[in-house]
């Protein structure tokens, strides 16, 4: 129940992927309030575990004036639609870029004391979902960003003074991508075409 200090990008932790949580205990409840408090200390709109430092697959989010978390989530998307806007990350102080996202999303898990629960989101609460559960998988948005956008950011977080320039970046591709949308992605990262762009940040300072 205390603010902590936020991993930032290069960190290795950040590329890991987080376990699934198997016990509802005092020690989860705790790291849901941790991240609650912290995310709201940095008015984030969505804080995950691995941006504390700790591998499990647990986010905390308030957006539109809901205030929650889930445990262990799995996504699903009712429909093709996408969004694109401004996101940033808590783990990427400052920086915003564009970046496309689905616009609906069913969020399926659990609350920090084991009981059934899920998110149906639109706009900004399905960005956020979906931003926080890729920090799950040691996926970040900048991983999502076209071949020009992805070069922007890096000049950009270059220039950051809280950047290391000791930790270079790892391009991953997020598990929950369709795979006709993680081959565009993949593509896109290879320099053979596609976008990609998001709104507000997650991990995501609003």
């Amino acid at each position: 129940m205390t603010v902590q200090p936020i991993r930032l990008f290069g960190d290795p932790v950040l590329r890991t992927p987080a376990e699934p949580v198997v016990d509802f205990d005092a020690e989860l409840r705790k790291l849901v309030a941790d991240l609650t408090d912290t995310m709201r200390e940095q008015n984030g709109a969505g804080l995950a575990a691995p941006q504390l430092g700790v591998g499990l697959r647990v986010f905390a989010f308030d957006v539109d004036d809901v205030l929650g978390h889930l445990v262990n989530p799995v996504l699903e998307f009712p429909d093709s639609d996408e969004q694109d806007g401004p996101e940033g990350c808590l783990s990427i102080p400052g920086l915003y870029f564009d970046t496309k996202r689905r616009l609906n999303v069913i969020a399926k898990g659990f609350n920090e004391y084991g009981d059934p629960m899920q998110i149906v989101g639109t706009g900004l609460m399905a960005r956020c979902v979906q931003h926080e559960t890729d920090h799950l998988d040691g996926v970040l948005f900048l991983d999502r960003l076209d071949a020009e956008g992805r070069k922007e950011a890096m000049k950009a977080i270059r220039q950051a003074d809280w950047y290391d320039q000791d930790a270079p970046p790892v391009i991953k591709v997020s598990p929950h991508d369709p795979p006709a949308n993680r081959r565009q992605g993949l593509a896109a990262k290879l320099g053979l075409g596609g976008s990609d762009r998001p709104a507000s940040p997650f991990g995501l300072g609003r």
